[in-house]
């Protein structure tokens, strides 16, 4: 069996290469601008267009209570206009050049996206150094947009269980870390941010110091850094930004929390306490991870799903972090079931782990998952550009993610055993319950 996925894996590596060569870490050039911006480049000709990718460190996790939110507005205000490209320019321009465009804001950073033609690359470059440069921030755009975050903020919570149950664990499993608060803000927050509220944020966290960039696709680097030279260098930098220092005291506890809403089933989430991406335990976790959940032969899925039917949804998740984060494991409740029941069951598979270890066989399988997804990320020019750039933040250099096959590699079943000892405690758990009002009780 293990020769069969190895060849599986070979037979996959070889189809991506000839359209798009397998990168290296060597292939990756990289530049800085005089104002502190960074450039991470990767030629790319499978086809002719580019990705650009811009990260700034900025995210819920530089927030406080008065602004919660300010970061995920920014991402939404990004694409209201500047000077040169007005109202609502950003996104037309860009498509009537063949791109589109994206954006996505977490605890930890906010993400812009861009993918068009070749021939668009100066174009692009002009239209990023005018909203980075002159962003409108004018009283009614504040406004109209403040209208489209509150309805946001509204229909998430509505149409989303689970990210109603998340954000109200995580104000309960953290009682110091702004992780504590969810990244579209409190509401009321939201209502009353002042305009020189937003401009304050984004004049100390927008600053090209503050950012990196990613380009991928077919350029050279040459080009690449004579538009950024003439597009961006001319932004000032900035002072840079006070350092998150707040740090979550050691959980002491069990903590529990029940949350209301009209469901159909209860969903049950369990949250420990784990150290920040790219910390020692980081590739055990993700391996960890995949043995719990990933896929039908995955622990959770057999006892929770296949064996008993318990469960209709379950699944685990690590956030990348740049502080210390939750390890989350999730699960919806089957007919007739409660969720103390589930409950029970997902605890006592978890409890397995960290009491009987996992075999080599589930190691094996773990570390195929993870590596050919490490090859599935390289298919694109987005992804790669998304991985290279998460992997300068959170892991302190894009190098690691070309390193990230051989560092799955490394783990040992008795590794994963360890870590399930260290981390999966009562005391450093919480469990929250999203049920019908009146519903069974944990």
């Amino acid at each position: 069996m293990k020769n069969h996925i190895c060849f599986i894996l070979l037979l996959f590596v070889l189809w991506v290469s000839p359209a798009t060569a397998m990168p290296s870490a060597e292939d990756v050039q990289a530049f800085t601008l005089k104002n502190g911006m960074k450039f991470f480049v990767l030629e790319d000709r499978a086809i002719p267009h580019v990705t650009l990718q811009i990260f700034f460190r900025a995210g819920s996790r530089n927030e406080y209570p008065g602004i919660t939110g300010l970061s995920h507005f920014l991402e939404h205000m990004m694409f209201n206009g500047a000077r040169k490209y007005g109202q609502q320019m950003f996104d037309r321009v860009l498509e009537n050049a063949g791109g589109s465009s994206n954006a996505y804001t977490t605890e930890n950073i906010t993400a812009y996206q861009d993918w068009f033609p070749a021939s668009a690359l100066e174009l692009v470059f002009e239209m990023e150094a005018d909203r980075l440069g002159s962003l409108s921030l004018d009283e009614k755009t504040v406004e109209n947009e403040r209208g489209v975050v509150l309805s946001e903020h509204t229909t998430g919570y509505e149409n989303s269980d689970y990210e109603l149950l998340e954000d109200q664990l995580r104000s309960v499993a953290y009682q110091a870390h702004p992780y504590r608060w969810p990244v579209i803000g409190y509401e009321s927050d939201i209502r009353n941010w002042r305009r020189s509220d937003v401009k304050a944020y984004f004049d100390t966290y927008y600053a090209p110091n503050n950012a990196i960039a990613v380009v991928v696709g077919d350029v050279t680097f040459a080009r690449v850094r004579t538009l950024a030279e003439k597009y961006l260098e001319p932004l000032s930098p900035r002072p840079p930004p006070r350092p998150v220092h707040t740090r979550e005291p050691e959980q002491r506890g069990e903590k529990r929390l029940l949350v209301h809403k009209d469901v159909s089933s209860s969903h049950v989430l369990v949250a420990y306490h784990v150290p920040q991406t790219g910390a020692e335990d980081y590739y055990v976790l993700e391996l960890m991870s995949s043995i719990l959940s990933d896929g039908r032969s995955s622990r959770l899925y057999r006892a929770l799903i296949d064996i008993e039917p318990l469960a209709t949804e379950v699944s685990t998740y690590v956030p990348y972090a740049l502080d210390p984060t939750l390890f989350y494991v999730y699960a919806v409740c089957a007919d007739g079931v409660s969720a103390r029941k589930l409950e029970s069951a997902m605890l006592r598979e978890i409890n397995r782990i960290a009491e009987l270890g996992v075999t080599e066989k589930e190691v094996r399988k773990a570390q195929n998952n993870m590596i050919a997804s490490f090859y599935r990320s390289l298919e694109t020019m987005s992804n790669k550009a998304d991985m290279i750039g998460t992997h300068e933040i959170f892991f302190g250099s894009y190098k690691r993610f070309f390193d990230a096959p051989d560092l799955y590699r490394e783990v040992k079943a008795a590794d994963i055993k360890a870590a399930a000892a260290k981390y999966f405690r009562k005391n450093n758990r919480t469990v929250g319950i999203l049920e019908k009002s009146g519903g069974s009780r944990p």
